[in-house]
């Protein structure tokens, strides 16, 4: 019980001093209750101003043991630094078990890309026959078209679309925003979408503002989301493995192989850090040598 109110009391605090999302919010309390599963597993009635250093390195032993990806451990490692810090905030405790504890090395994995080609054909295999069809497109066009997260997507509002200006306002992490532009074959579709579908649907109250919805007149959830795409990179024959997310990672890359400044780059995106974005200079460079491993006669 004594571990269920000082993560309530974080949670708290994320939510009202970090202003962190919901979805970042879940994340870090899942990080520091995959610590109290180990320490239920393993009989252990430690509170958190008793647990030490080498409570930790048995820990991550335990994570590695129950085979979690370095990917994964170093995240947990992460979430729970953030836990202990913020007792350190509170006074409650006086120095963080975590302090020298460093996290697996893991090297940068470079994300998925679509060619062009390939989003073309997952677009072309959408029936636009069908009042989701429309919908659907206009979704694909604004995941590619701007960049957005999949939750930005979901929560894009109709009064955050300013197409006279060519820009839309986004809601990003932390409830930050900023102004993304958009192009012509975007707001085509979106107009499209809005025009012809949305307005014939009965609008469930409190959805009313919101740009793409279900045929109940409700907000599009994330999985809903990720079925929509998955759904349609398997009927373009498309073998990577497609997720929204993917859509704005080929958004970036794209820009920075046509020779876009990456401070724009790093502002479209919403990212805090320059050093987030950079990771697109390294999927310039790959695709550099690839061209010229096909190209050149001497490679």
């Amino acid at each position: 019980m004594l571990w269920k109110s000082y993560i309530n009391a974080y949670k708290s605090y994320l939510q009202l001093e970090r202003s962190l999302s919901e979805n970042s919010v879940e994340a870090y309390i899942r990080d520091v209750n995959k610590f109290t599963e180990f320490l239920l597993e393993n009989e252990l009635s430690l509170s958190p101003k008793k647990v030490q250093m080498e409570d930790i390195q048995e820990f991550i032993n335990w994570i590695n043991k129950i085979g979690l990806s370095a990917t994964s451990q170093a995240r947990i490692i992460s979430g729970l630094k953030g836990f202990f810090k913020y007792l350190l905030l509170e006074n409650i405790i006086d120095q963080s078990p975590l302090t020298y504890i460093e996290a697996p090395k893991i090297g940068r994995k470079l994300p998925e890309v679509l060619s062009i080609a390939e989003i073309d054909e997952m677009i072309a295999t959408i029936d636009l026959s069908k009042p989701d069809g429309e919908r659907n497109r206009a979704i694909i066009e604004t995941l590619y078209g701007c960049g957005l997260r999949v939750s930005e997507l979901c929560d894009l509002k109709l009064s955050h679309l300013y197409f006279n200006d060519d820009f839309i306002r986004v809601i990003g992490k932390g409830d930050k925003e900023r102004l993304v532009p958009i192009g012509e074959i975007t707001k085509k579709y979106i107009t499209i979408y809005i025009e012809n579908i949305r307005n014939t649907i009965n609008i469930k109250k409190g959805s009313e503002d919101i740009l793409f919805i279900n045929r109940r007149g409700s907000a599009l959830s994330r999985v809903m989301i990720f079925n929509i795409v998955k759904d349609l990179a398997q009927r373009a024959g498309i073998k990577k493995d497609v997720s929204p997310h993917t859509f704005r990672h080929s958004f970036a890359t794209h820009l920075v192989e046509g020779g876009a400044d990456l401070r724009a780059v790093q502002e479209m995106l919403g990212h805090e850090s320059i050093t987030t974005t950079e990771i697109y200079t390294h999927l310039d460079r790959k695709y550099l040598r690839e061209m010229l491993q096909v190209h050149h006669p001497r490679f």
